[in-house]
């Protein structure tokens, strides 16, 4: 395989029909990084800012196959693993980690609930995730809540689940090399990254008139994408971090009639309102 000057990354997670999370946020976030996305779809969901309304899981064996063609093409220099739904996918996605090259860093965003509700990872599959698929995770990046769930099911069940630091240290126990617990769900929306030896506090601020639908697949998205580059952890989730406020702080509120998407494009300051917007091509006289 040819050495490339733009590293790839492949979002293993499920697809959001609205395009404001899913693999449709980890795309953006790539490409906002500056490196090539590709996806191994794990399920569809008929989703709207609004709320989900249908998933469709996809067969795991059609799983590992996307992964294998990308793998054996391209190569992947970095893994996010975002929306995973049932134990079946958790399984088929560990087979699938097998087919890259060993040491491939691997971001696990442990997707439970939707922002609109709607559960995306069943029981089954949260013990699964911990017992396959933590132990071979560089960095994993759960909010407070998923943080809870997962030490919860793991050994370590003792931790303090007001205090995001114990959450970050009983984490690690569970086999990442590193965590990083998002703030979202605190008070101050500051980030904990414990890696075994370090525990930092990654500062940032909270945009109450932004839009969030996204963040978390944007911020681990990014993450990933700076693993890649090669940042060290708690470099990259510094940058992921810095990342992930940006596109809150612009979010897109106008669009959809619920929590609007995430802006890591950075289309509402390519905006010019004082230019009068063009006719569309199917309103225009014939």
């Amino acid at each position: 395989m040819a050495d490339r000057r733009i590293p790839a990354v492949l979002s293993i997670a499920g697809s959001d029909s609205g395009g404001g999370a899913g693999i449709q946020a980890d795309l953006k976030a790539f490409a906002h990084c500056g490196v090539h996305g590709m996806t191994a779809i794990t399920a569809l969901t008929a989703q709207s800012t609004v709320g989900v309304t249908g998933v469709l899981p996809v067969p795991g064996d059609f799983i590992v196959d996307q992964v294998r063609a990308v793998a054996e093409d391209i190569g992947v220099d970095a893994v996010k693993i975002g929306m995973l739904g049932t134990a079946d996918i958790v399984h088929a996605v560990r087979e699938a980690l097998g087919l890259l090259e060993p040491g491939t860093p691997v971001v696990i965003d442990p997707v439970m609930v939707a922002e609109s509700g709607a559960v995306l990872l069943d029981d089954a599959a949260r013990a699964a995730l911990v017992d396959e698929l933590l132990p071979v995770a560089s960095v994993i990046t759960p909010n407070v809540p998923e943080a809870r769930v997962l030490v919860g099911e793991g050994a370590q069940a003792s931790a303090d689940e007001d205090d995001a630091d114990a959450l970050a240290r009983a984490l690690v126990a569970l086999g990442p090399d590193a965590v990083v617990v998002t703030g979202g769900h605190r008070e101050r929306p500051t980030d904990v990254f414990f890696d075994g030896d370090t525990l930092e506090h990654i500062e940032g601020e909270r945009h109450e008139d932004g839009a969030a639908h996204g963040s978390g697949c944007t911020h681990s998205s990014a993450l990933a994408a700076h693993l890649a580059l090669g940042y060290t952890p708690l470099d990259a989730a510094r940058k992921a971090k810095a990342i992930a406020s940006e596109a809150v702080r612009n979010g897109l509120r106008d669009i959809g009639e619920g929590a609007g998407p995430v802006d890591v494009l950075g289309l509402t300051a390519a905006r010019r309102p004082a230019e009068p917007p063009p006719a569309l091509w199917h309103n225009r006289p014939r």
